[in-house]
């Protein structure tokens, strides 16, 4: 009893204490008495320097793509507030995926990570300061030569450069090349990238032409290493289809571009075969003048099982935003419905940034027979957007920068019902071995969910 009566007078003290450290916080007498502990400076040679050599230097370096270089202080810090404005907004450096629905695990990923982007901003709202300059890493080194794919057993290139005028119209040249293969290879590994010129070239494509008449497109905007057991098959005589889309960047250019090839063994036969399609049924097109957030949409039914690889979107000026979902044929737990889950949404999309989303080998969508890809685009053709040079237009299909697109080249490669059954089994086995896990770790819970494929329905905010 007595040691009950005690517990109590503890209580009541405990309790009166926090009464009083309420009230003397509240009327500011206690936090005088508590010195402010000052958040350590971010400085340009220390914290940020070494984001902008990893992400932006690659664009922003002299001859390369951007309009300004980002290499020293001195070049970056005028830019400072524009550089925390297009980091903040997950405009620069361009990746455009919205990370907040559907896919967001990538083997190209080129965001920044939301510490860098507070880095950045802490930064700038300090001032900017230089540093300590003994604290700058050394200058980044880049090659535009080097082979990400590492040196090709194969590379064709364009005959001969091809000359762009500073004031001229878009081009778009389909350029023949033979590259001298004399039997049938599947392909490991391919990789496209301009030689000079690399300015001009807004986007391109190439295409596999087969002695037979048949092609097979390619992806080639980024190094495409296929994943063993997966490739693509080019045949003895094959040309190679150079598809330029070139822009005139304010001078007189001349262009070249080239591509190279890796190659499985001599005999070897890869499971899975890839291969890129276009898809977006965009022919009826229509964009009125002077109109904002108008909707467009396109479907394809998969009649095979699929894994889909990569997503790349393909619009133009006009174009803001885009969608990719997949109606399931099985019905959802919450309605009499099709079940839909978003895939990848890009949620600004900039025509000056022809993008390649290649999904993580564990977050690459594994489809059923029957299921429906939906492509979902918005259109701006206001005079707020910037990239609008004739809002009193009306905006169809066409070839042509000022006409408009709704598409997206799709990489992929067909399943078995068996092989589709046995992956959806696998990686269900890993799911579940993963949350086990952060059920037994739990300081690694959050670590252990980034693994896992982040699929959710969703819808773009407008």
């Amino acid at each position: 009893m007595t040691a009950t009566l005690k517990d109590r007078a503890l209580n009541r003290v405990f309790v009166t204490l926090l009464t009083l450290t309420a009230v003397a916080l509240a009327s500011g007498s206690l936090a005088a008495q508590t010195p402010a502990i000052a958040s350590p400076e971010v400085t340009f040679t220390k914290e940020v320097a070494p984001i902008l050599q990893q992400h932006c230097q690659e664009c922003h370096r002299p001859n390369a793509i951007a309009p300004m270089s980002l290499q020293t202080f001195e070049e970056v810090r005028p830019f400072a507030k524009a550089i925390k404005e297009r980091t903040s907004a997950r405009m620069m450096p361009p990746w455009f995926i919205d990370p907040n629905v559907g896919i967001n695990k990538f083997k190209n990923y080129g965001g920044l990570t939301d510490d860098e982007i507070a880095t950045i901003a802490k930064w700038v709202d300090a001032g900017a300061p230089r540093g300590n300059p003994a604290d700058m890493p050394p200058p980044a080194k880049f090659d535009d030569d080097i082979w990400h794919i590492g040196t090709p057993e194969l590379v064709a290139a364009m005959p001969a450069d091809l000359a762009v005028t500073a004031n001229g119209p878009d081009m778009w040249r389909n350029i023949v090349v033979d590259p001298g293969l004399t039997e049938d290879r599947y392909i490991k590994a391919v990789e496209i990238k301009p030689t000079k010129g690399r300015r001009v070239i807004h986007h391109m494509g190439t295409t596999l032409l087969y002695p037979d008449g048949g092609s097979a497109t390619m992806q080639s905007k980024n190094a495409n290493i296929f994943e063993d057991g997966s490739g693509r098959l080019m045949k003895a005589g094959t040309k190679v289809v150079f598809q330029l889309h070139v822009h005139p960047y304010r001078e007189d250019t001349s262009t070249n571009v080239e591509i190279g090839f890796k190659f499985y063994p001599k005999g070897y036969v890869p499971k899975y075969v890839a291969q890129t399609e276009l898809m977006g049924d965009d022919h009826e097109l229509d964009l009125p003048a002077n109109s904002d957030n108008v909707r467009y949409d396109s479907y394809k039914i998969l009649t095979v099982p699929t894994r889909i690889l990569a997503y790349a979107p393909h619009m133009h000026t006009r174009a803001k935003a885009q969608c990719l979902e997949a109606i399931l044929p099985e019905k959802s737990e919450q309605r009499d419905g099709n079940k839909v889950e978003t895939l990848s949404c890009i949620n600004h999309f900039d025509f000056n940034w022809m993008m390649v989303y290649e999904y993580a080998t564990d977050a690459q969508p594994l489809l059923p027979v029957g299921t429906v890809l939906h492509l979902i685009n918005w259109y701006n053709n206001t005079g707020s957007n910037r990239l609008n040079n004739d809002p009193d237009n009306w905006i169809g299909y066409g070839q042509r920068s000022i006409d408009d697109m709704a598409m997206a080249w799709m990489t992929f490669y067909n399943l078995s019902q068996k092989d589709f059954e046995q992956q959806v089994a696998e990686r269900k086995a890993k799911l579940k071995e993963m949350e086990s896990s952060s059920r037994s770790d739990a300081p690694n819970v959050a670590a252990s969910r980034a693994e896992v494929p982040k699929v959710t329905a969703s819808k773009v905010t407008q």
